[in-house]
């Protein structure tokens, strides 16, 4: 029975990822930082037998070392790793100061990258990691900053390992979201710019749910996803590969 680690299981594109793993067959080690989330979790799938949860902070120096001893101790290989945690609210460049660039950089570059460099090591043929990144790592975009540079520098690392270690059968991939209706994002839509650049320029009559990553994350460790390695998936109904206006949009000024 293969086995999945995935970070930021807690909540959002994580939480969905998990129970998309799981019930493909896989097992699960559910990695974040909030306890309590992670319990939901547990409840949520309700299988002690096939689901572990561990409360780390990724930035810990010897969290990589706790994630995969646990792993390997209760379900004994490790076949793919989804680095998915991340923060949000990034600013732009001009505004951030250094401790804001470290904490960016940190969760969501240096913790992937050392999660990766010690996983790949039990990895064997047929295994994967997936990177969740961003648009913002395809497009520019307004207040990027240190979460853009973050994501653009995990998309070169994403690359780097396909060429490495796809002689090896182990595939590397990034899988990146448009906005997706988390928790998170359902707040700042209380800011009408922002609801209204979402909207106005998705060329899909929605926007992205968690289900819609998550699928995505599936098929890259599905047999259907066996030969794709190096790539990018764009999860984001259009929004970064047009310059698409919704006719509301357009007809505005009228």
């Amino acid at each position: 029975m293969e086995t999945a680690i995935i970070t930021g299981a807690g909540s959002g594109i994580g939480f969905t990822t998990a129970q998309q793993l799981y019930d493909m067959g896989m097992c699960i080690v559910g990695v974040g930082r909030d306890a309590n989330k992670l319990a939901k979790l547990e409840k949520e799938i309700n299988d002690p037998e096939r689901v572990i949860t561990l409360s780390i902070d990724l930035t810990d120096d010897d969290a990589p070392q706790k994630i995969v001893k646990a792993t390997l101790d209760r379900f004994g290989q490790i076949n793919y790793l989804i680095n998915n945690a991340g923060i949000g609210s990034p600013k732009p460049l001009h505004e951030t100061d250094d401790e804001t660039l470290d904490h960016f950089l940190g969760i969501m570059l240096r913790a992937p990258f050392r999660l990766a460099r010690d996983v790949i090591g039990h990895m064997k043929e047929g295994a994967g990691i997936v990177n969740v990144t961003s648009t913002f790592a395809v497009v520019g975009g307004r207040r990027g900053g240190a979460y853009s540079a973050a994501k653009g520098g995990l998309t070169a690392l994403t690359q780097h390992m396909a060429c490495e270690y796809g002689p090896q059968g182990i595939r590397s991939n990034c899988v990146a979201p448009g906005v997706t209706m988390t928790d998170m994002v359902r707040e700042r839509f209380n800011d009408k710019g922002f609801r209204r650049m979402q909207v106005d320029m998705t060329p899909f009559p929605r926007l992205g749910e968690t289900s819609d990553v998550a699928s995505t994350i599936a098929f890259l460790c599905s047999p259907g996803g066996a030969f794709i390695n190096g790539q990018t998936i764009v999860v984001d109904g259009g929004w970064s590969s047009t310059k698409y206006l919704s006719p509301d949009a357009i007809n505005a000024g009228d």
